[in-house]
């Protein structure tokens, strides 16, 4: 008897003792946070609409460049920062890893029909930053993934600003006559018409590209932080925008991947092989994911291709449990 009401006695200390940890640990974070060193950069851009933008293209186009004129005023502070002085790292260098680091915020945008006003943050530790900066700068694949990033970004502004001055050049010199026979209105509707449809359509195809390389961005930046959950509904985004982006596949089974929610991994690994069926990066992590469910004969298959085209991980796991691959 006397010993239960010692344990009970345990118990009760023990519960109490978690609670004091607790609230140290709390106060601790609080303090943190307080005296942690916010930085805010904030810009506007205003957008002028040409007659062939809508206002989904113009917000496109104003939220790239108020994000770019962010990106580089962060990237002109932290460049003066002793830790990234130590990185080596030109400035371009450190706006495209902080791409995937930070978070743009839109602030306010109004739109009239004629012109996009977007009003936006960014908010950032700087010592946080540059520890993220010196631990994508190590991973070669990671600085390379964020630098054909920001090249789809340049490209996808290049490709809007050729076809919008092109339209715009068509719209101007084009009056269509509808006068003569059946054939010859039709002819001139192949010739005229035709043309300026599909080159409106590869408009919004790049104004889509762009706004997926935006939400891309996002779920890398959330991915960095440890939102995993954000992370795989930016990069659901960025598919359902762009869905032969076989980065936002990969990025997303890896958020799926650290969520545990590997049937989904699966998926999107699949669909990234079927593209590039020799990948053995992405093999491996397949044989990882249906490892972790059971399906371990399937696993091995995978671990097996993935050993063959060099993947070192696979080869040491298949030597380790003496299987021939």
């Amino acid at each position: 008897m006397t010993k239960g009401k010692e344990i009970d006695i345990t118990r009760k200390r023990w519960s109490y003792l978690k609670i004091f940890v607790g609230i140290i640990s709390f106060i601790f974070v609080a303090n943190s946070l307080l005296f942690a060193e916010l930085v805010t950069f904030q810009r506007e851009y205003v957008y002028q609409a040409s007659e062939v933008d809508s206002k989904v293209s113009s917000r496109a186009v104003a939220l790239e460049q108020v994000k770019r004129l962010l990106l580089e005023e962060l990237g002109t502070y932290l460049e003066s920062k002793t830790e990234i002085k130590n990185f080596d790292l030109t400035k371009d260098q450190i706006t495209t890893l902080t791409a995937g680091i930070v978070k743009t915020e839109i602030i306010d945008e109004k739109w009239d029909g004629k012109v996009y006003a977007l009003k936006a943050k960014i908010a950032a530790n700087p010592d946080e930053v540059a520890k993220s900066v010196d631990n994508l700068r190590k991973d070669h694949s990671k600085t390379k993934e964020l630098e054909e990033t920001r090249k789809k970004a340049d490209n996808a502004m290049k490709e809007i600003e050729r076809l919008k001055k092109e339209l715009e050049k068509e719209k101007a010199e084009k009056k269509l006559s509808l006068k003569g026979t059946v054939e010859e209105k039709v002819d001139k509707i192949i010739k005229e018409v035709v043309p300026g449809a599909i080159k409106m359509k590869q408009f919004d195809d790049a104004i889509k590209n762009l706004s997926a390389i935006d939400w891309f961005e996002k779920g890398y930046a959330s991915g960095v932080a440890g939102n995993h959950k954000e992370a795989a509904e930016a990069f659901t985004m960025a598919i359902e925008l762009n869905p032969r982006d076989m980065d936002s596949y990969i990025n997303r089974a890896i958020a799926y991947d650290n969520l545990n929610d590997y049937e989904n991994a699966i998926k999107d690994y699949t669909v990234v092989l079927k593209a590039n069926p020799d990948d053995a990066y992405i093999l491996y992590f397949r044989g990882n994911a249906l490892f972790n469910i059971g399906r371990k004969e399937e696993a091995i298959r995978d671990y097996k291709a993935a050993a063959r085209l060099g993947n070192e991980k696979a080869q040491e796991y298949l030597d380790s449990q003496g299987i021939r691959w």
